[in-house]
Order: C-alpha cells, then structure tokens, then sequence
C-alpha cells in the first residue's frame, strides 16, 4: 500500500521543521484544558561589583515576575578571574558572586515571595558558574 503525500503535507512539514519555535514542556501544563507557556530570561553579572550586581538583580527579577516569566538563568561566572586576591579581608577559595548573589536574594523576603525555588543551573546553562531562580505564578 503506497499512499501519495499531499504538496500541502509536503509544506506543512517543511513549515514545522525549519520552524525556530519550540514545543511546549508538557511538565508546564496546569491542567488539559490550559497551556503554559516556558518564558526563560538570562542575565549575565560577569564584571560587575557586588552591590551593582545585587540590585541589578533585584530590579530584573521584579519585571521577569510582572512579566510572567517562569526561569531566569542568572551567570555569574566562577569566580576564577575576579581579582579578590587584592582584598586580604577576602578568601580566594571563595568567589565573590557565585556566592553572596544567592544569599543576597534569599535574604530578601520581597523577592523570595516570588520565587519557588534558586538551584545551580544545568551544564549548558553555566552549570557551577550560574544558578536558575523558578519563579511562581503572578497570581500566587
């Protein structure tokens, strides 16, 4: 049984394979009858001193929430070129955002209203050198 494919399938598949858009997560659907959309922003901190980075943050993750976005990845490198070593009141072992940035948010009892949860982000998305914040529902 030999079927002939339309020119219209023909399309239609050509459309949907050289298409950029993504399929949907199906772990992102509330129910059967409402699709959530993944939103994912990135911001990188690379080269900025603590304090800017921190409220540089705190503004971003405010609009990404009002802006319904579910992830941001936040890069701030490893540390492995900060120039710490000129601090002697610093560690070296210890690289200045990789680790205050996280305790800076959740010590912010605003922000972390927003949030569900902050975890090390995946290997293609900076892995030890970026963490991902999942943020909740703006109607939670």
């Amino acid at each position: 049984m030999n079927k002939k494919i339309s020119d219209k399938d023909k399309k239609d598949w050509q459309n949907f394979v050289s298409s950029k858009e993504k399929l949907l997560n199906k772990d992102l659907y509330s129910n059967k009858n409402q699709i959530q959309k993944e939103i994912i922003k990135t911001i990188d901190l690379h080269g900025l001193s603590l304090q800017n980075a921190n409220n540089i943050l705190e503004e971003f993750i405010t609009k990404c929430f009002e802006k319904r976005v579910n992830k941001i990845i936040v890069i701030t490198g490893k540390g492995l070129r900060s120039k710490n070593d000129e601090n002697p009141y610093v560690s070296k072992d210890l690289s200045i955002l990789k680790n205050s940035v996280p305790e800076f948010i959740k010590s912010n009892s605003d922000l972390m209203k927003k949030i569900k949860n902050i975890k090390e982000a995946k290997v293609k998305d900076g892995g030890s050198g970026a963490f991902d914040i999942f943020l909740k529902n703006f109607k939670e």
